[in-house]
């Protein structure tokens, strides 16, 4: 699967959610999840997109992507 998107996504397992939770550190609030790691993936895919347009609607910045943070 090959992203448009240059934002680092962090993917882990949230047993208390009992799914996989797909997090842009880059983005603020831009989280997605999904039933396994493929599907979380994808929807947060969807959820990147979705924060964008509505960034450039409501005419706030969209931060540039900075690669791998240093977050591991």
């Amino acid at each position: 699967m090959k992203s448009k998107w240059k934002y680092e996504i962090i993917i882990y397992w949230s047993e208390g959610d009992q799914a996989y939770i797909a997090e842009v550190p880059e983005l603020p609030g831009c989280a997605a999840d999904g039933p396994t790691y493929k599907q979380a993936l994808a929807n947060v895919e969807v959820i990147i997109r979705e924060w964008i347009e509505t960034a450039k609607e409501l005419k706030r910045p969209i931060p540039e992507p900075k690669g791998r943070l240093i977050y591991a």
